[in-house]
Parts: C-alpha cells; structure tokens; sequence
C-alpha cells in the first residue's frame, strides 16, 4: 500500500526546449512524510540569488519572455544550447537557499518540529521542501523566516573567500560589486576581523552608503581619477587578492595594474615585474563580456580563477564548515543581515515584467519570494 503524500504544493521549475525555447512553470508537488532523519519545512521565505537567475533563465532575454497558461516561454540566444545539452527537457527546480517552519520531524529529530530553519541545496522556490535535518541550520526562537531567507549563500561566501585569502597567504583584498549585500556583509566581516579591505563601487551613492557602514576605502569606477584611488587604497592596506563578482571586461586587468604599480614601486627593477604573487578569485559574473586582461603592466606574478562555494565547503571538512555555520547564526540579523528591495510570491516570479526588474540585479534591489502567501 503507498503512503499517501504529507503535504503538496507548488514549485518553480526551468525547462530548457530542444527548439530553444525556455518554459518556466508553477509545478505541483507532493511532499511525503520525513524520514527519521529528515524535516519537511514549510518555505516562507527565499531570495533571489544571481546564481538562481543563472539557472532560471539559462542566458535567456527576459525582453523576450510571453506568459500564457501554462507558464512563460522565452528564447534563448543563437547557438546556447550547445553549453545546456545535460538539462534539454528536464524541469529543474529553482532556489538554492531559504528559510521557514518544520511542520514534520522524523523520529529521531521531533524537538525540530516548529522550529524556524534555514536550509540549502535547491528546489526552494517551493512550498514544502523535505531535507536533511543535518542540513538545516537551526534559528534561535523567535527569529523570523524573513531574517534568516539568506542564511547560506552570501554570508558563506564572505566568510569562504576570506578563509581562501587567508590561506594563500593574504592580509587586504579588493572586493567588486561591493554595495551588494554580499558586499555589505564584507565590510562588516573585515571591520571585525582586520582584514584590510578595497571596495569598488560603481556610483556615489553606492560610495555613499559603504562609507555609512564605516567602509575606510571605497573607489568609484565610474569616477574621474578611479585608477589613481585604486592604486591609493591598495598601497595602503597592502592588498595583493581580490574578489570579482563583475567577471567581464576590463576591471580585472585594473586591479592587478593597480597592484603591480605599488609592488613596483621600490628601488629594484626587473623586466618580469614584482615577485609577488596577485591573485583575483572570480566568484560572479554580472558582467557578461569576456574577461580582458592586459598583459602590459601586470607583471608575471599573477593568477586568475575561480571561485565556487560548494567545492570550498567539500574542501574544507564537517567541523570547519560548522563553525562558519555558528558564526551566521549567532551574527544572522547583524553581521549577516541582509536587506530586500521587493517581497513576491510565487506565481509573481513568472511575470515577464517581474523577471525584467530581477534580472536586472541592480544593487539594493534584491527580491524576497514568499511562497507561503
């Protein structure tokens, strides 16, 4: 006799067409009861991630996009399907983080039941999601799904690049795109930690509100004179690593120029450059153009790479990664807090006009899903 599912509801799913059509639908789903180690959580509360556009979308236009009955249909690129061969037909689920309630429990976890979580590992564009208890990252009382929706992905992430520097030998970096929440959380994770920190902006008013967290350098790309602030910030915080979440065109190429100036900058010559080793870890890539990187004046000693968090967790063991764990959720609404520029349900995430706005990725407009409303 089949056991007939706990809880249904709907999730969001992305199906890439052999015709290279994109479908993206509202599923049903059913939930079955959890296993002795396992909770089902009822999601309230789950971002939108870059990453989760990424997977979304899969390059497709949003200018493109059509809603109809079953869903909305966009196009994508000429000669995209080549990279997407592994998902052709297959309805992937959408959201790699988010939060709510345990409304099930297995026998062997029962004092979760209630409790509000965070949890990652996809498929949480959805109402109900079965995991792992071990993978759920227990709240205090009292803590709403709202503060903890970004619990894993940003706050990882800074805490992950950092640890990486760390251990390649780095004291100061540069970080792009930092008026993120990403970018905000670097600032105060740096403030506290004294790690010497490099921000570029692209605006005033980002500069702005870096400076109102207490940000000592911030240089504006957009600015007369962001090359010489660069390399400014960089000779005084000695900053030899940087974090790019651009990942095209020509910023990178800056950094390391700027870099190499101030490694260059005493009294012995080499035609090769400094020996000092510079490092940019690309983690993102809001910038779609290729990464251009001019070898004229970067000197030899340099790498480029990247950087992804679920390999560095893999790389890093169950104690390690539980202690980065303890920090964000003792420092959730503070360090690692996180703002939202508009709250949506579901059925909202499909809405061509929606998809326009989130794709944008504008900085301060990141989007809350409230599948539960």
């Amino acid at each position: 006799m089949t056991e007939e599912p706990a809880f249904t509801g709907r999730h969001v799913t992305s199906r890439v067409r052999p015709d290279g059509r994109l479908e993206l639908a509202l599923a049903e789903s059913s939930v079955g009861a959890p296993g002795p180690d396992e909770v089902v959580v009822r999601v309230e509360a789950t971002p939108i991630n870059p990453s989760d556009v990424g997977l979304l979308l899969a390059g497709a236009d949003p200018a493109t996009a059509t809603a109809g009955d079953a869903g909305t249909q966009l196009q994508l690129p000429p000669g995209a399907l080549g990279a997407l061969g592994a998902r052709l037909d297959r309805a992937l689920p959408v959201g790699n983080e988010g939060a709510g309630t345990v409304v099930a429990a297995g026998e062997n976890v029962p004092d979760l039941n209630g409790r509000v979580v965070a949890l990652a590992g996809g498929g949480l564009w959805a109402q109900y999601r079965r995991a792992p208890a071990v993978a759920c990252l227990v709240l205090d009382p009292g803590t709403r799904a709202r503060d903890a929706a970004s619990a894993f992905v940003n706050p990882l992430t800074t805490l992950g690049l950092l640890e990486t520097a760390r251990r390649d030998g780095h004291t100061a970096v540069v970080h792009t795109a930092a008026a993120s929440n990403l970018g905000r959380m670097m600032v105060r994770v740096c403030r506290a930690d004294g790690v010497g920190l490099v921000n570029v902006v692209r605006s005033p008013a980002q500069v702005e509100l870096l400076r109102s967290l207490g940000a000592e350098h911030v240089c504006d790309s957009s600015a007369d004179g962001f090359t010489d602030r660069l390399r400014d910030a960089v000779a005084a915080t000695g900053a030899t690593a940087a974090f790019d979440a651009v990942g095209g065109g020509p910023l990178t190429a800056r950094i390391l120029t700027a870099m190499e100036s101030v490694l260059r900058s005493g009294d012995t010559y080499s035609p090769y450059g400094s020996t000092v080793r510079k490092q940019v870890y690309v983690y993102g890539r809001l910038d779609s153009r290729p990464l251009e990187v001019d070898l004229a004046g970067v000197g030899m000693a340099w790498q480029v790479g990247g950087w992804l968090l679920t390999p560095f967790l893999q790389g890093l063991g169950p104690d390690a990664v539980e202690q980065l764990r303890s920090r964000v959720a003792a420092e959730l609404t503070t360090t690692f807090a996180s703002g939202y520029g508009a709250e949506i349900t579901l059925a909202d995430v499909l809405r061509p006009e929606v998809i326009a706005a989130y794709a944008r990725r504008g900085t301060g407009q990141k989007y809350l899903i409230t599948p539960a409303g």
